[in-house]
């Protein structure tokens, strides 16, 4: 017996490459974040197992291994809830031509802002694909991240970056920002996201340079302007005027952990569907929600990593069944570690 291999094998070294450096922060990266959906690798039954050569199994684990190590969204309520939310501020926006409203999403590291807004950004995407089929030169959504110590200068690049316009030692911001308004009004951008926002600080100069550029932006787009970020609502992002400006003008959706109860078990239930092991007894996982909340501080980044992890450790093992024992093997990140084991006070 023998298995077809995956297109992604027949890469060239430059295509890999390519391939690598895909980034939803360039317009090529956040097309193939739309399109790839990628079919997930067959189960073979035993009698298909045994079959295999020793080459050709290496291969169908080694497809099962990028199965888990694919990070799978999960439509939870904060998914929905932002979805839901973004998509009526881009109604309420359509026919502004000034003090068009924004949207915040703030929580806690781990609990699925990014996912939450670029899933925001696909819907937005795809259905304006359907309004305009065949149509190749709409850019619907811009998907920027602010870097940290950020300069307007560097967020200005970033939306240039995005939209692939180059960015020279000897462009100055009015130039930067006049080609990135023309292509996006040209090209119809709609949805605005900016990740990491919570980089951007009033109280000093850099930050808030940076805060009026994208105010700029958002005067100048005629677009929604979506903000994610660790903690907004108590961030130096709202404090001073322009601070204000922005708690005037911005809806706010927070995500916190989950709390233990039918969502929850709902989520180790998905993420249990998605697993390709030969030994896993199926529902096993639900009995451990419990468990899992605990020690994940009902964080779903932290849950997902656990899983995913602990299934890729089975397929290396050979033990091809996800245990308790084998999720506690997986280090978490130090947020939900702290939160599930609240570290103790070096005393002196």
């Amino acid at each position: 017996m023998t298995i077809s291999e995956p297109a992604s094998r027949h890469l060239s070294l430059d295509e890999a490459d390519a391939e690598a450096n895909r980034q939803l922060t360039t317009l090529e990266g956040w097309r193939k974040f739309l399109d790839d959906s990628p079919a997930s690798p067959v189960l073979l039954t035993p009698a298909e197992l045994k079959q295999l050569p020793e080459i050709e199994r290496a291969l169908y684990d080694e497809d099962r291994l990028d199965h888990h190590a694919r990070m799978l969204v999960v439509s939870t309520s904060f998914v929905e809830k932002t979805v839901v939310c973004g998509r009526r501020l881009v109604l309420l926006n359509r026919h502004a031509v000034s003090a068009r409203r924004g949207l915040m999403v703030s929580g806690l590291p781990g609990t699925g802002k990014t996912s939450a807004i670029t899933q925001l950004g696909r819907a937005h995407e795809l259905l304006d694909r359907a309004r305009h089929p065949h149509v190749a030169d709409r850019i619907p959504v811009l998907y920027v991240t602010v870097p940290p110590a950020a300069t307007a200068r560097m967020v200005a690049a970033e939306f240039a970056r995005f939209l692939g316009l180059p960015v020279r030692s000897r462009s100055n911001m009015t130039d930067i920002i006049e080609a990135v308004v023309g292509v996006c009004t040209d090209t119809r951008t709609g949805l605005v996201l900016v990740d990491e926002i919570h980089n951007v600080s009033q109280v000093t100069r850099a930050g808030s340079e940076v805060s009026d550029t994208l105010k700029y932006f958002s005067e100048r787009i005629p677009a929604t302007f979506v903000y994610a970020g660790i903690g907004l609502e108590t961030s130096e992002l709202l404090t001073g005027t322009r601070g204000a400006q922005i708690s005037g003008r911005f809806t706010l959706v927070p995500t916190r952990p989950f709390p233990y109860g039918d969502e929850w078990k709902g989520l180790v239930a998905t993420l249990e569907d998605t697993l390709l092991l030969h030994h896993h007894p199926p529902g096993s996982l639900i009995k451990l929600a419990r468990y899992l909340h605990d020690r994940t501080a009902g964080m779903i980044g932290a849950l997902s990593h656990a899983i995913r992890g602990a299934a890729i450790d089975a397929i290396l093992s050979g033990t091809e069944r996800v245990t308790r024992e084998g999720l506690a093997a997986i280090p978490l990140d130090h947020a939900a570690e702290s939160q599930k084991k609240p570290l103790k006070k070096v005393t002196r």
